[in-house]
């Protein structure tokens, strides 16, 4: 288990897409606490093309499989754009704290959030089912 809280690898068009995301989100009438932290990881991440992302990396609509770090409990995940999140089936915001803990990963490292009630929590990836770069949809 690699514990990794700063290095993240993201697609070119996962970047600019939470990027315009971030500044959407920026000029609205509540955005989420968390905004800062969100673009700073954008800032420190390694940009890579989405034909060059290892199909080990979290990006967005990847399905992954995190294990809970305190319950052992497994969930199975997937990231994704607000629009499309649906929490109770396992589609979390890339913009929710546990979504943008996730982005830009690998399986083996560990991703760190705080719940809204301000409880740590930690999970390790060791798994991803699916990653649409690895099955040659680069525009998803």
């Amino acid at each position: 288990m690699k514990d990794s809280t700063t290095h993240r690898t993201l697609t070119e068009l996962d970047h600019v897409r939470l990027k315009s995301l971030i500044q959407r989100h920026r000029h609205g009438d509540a955005p989420p606490a968390h905004m800062d932290a969100i673009e700073d990881m954008l800032d420190e991440a390694s940009v890579v093309p989405s034909t060059q992302v290892s199909p080990d990396v979290v990006t967005m609509y990847s399905q992954v499989v995190a294990l809970d770090a305190a319950t052992g409990q497994r969930n199975t995940l997937a990231v994704c754009y607000p629009s499309d999140a649906e929490p109770e089936k396992g589609f979390v915001s890339a913009l929710s704290p546990v979504g943008w803990s996730l982005l830009g990963l690998r399986v083996g490292e560990v991703a760190h959030w705080s719940t809204p009630a301000g409880e740590q929590k930690a999970a390790e990836i060791v798994a991803i089912l699916f990653q649409p770069e690895a099955s040659g949809d680069y525009t998803m």
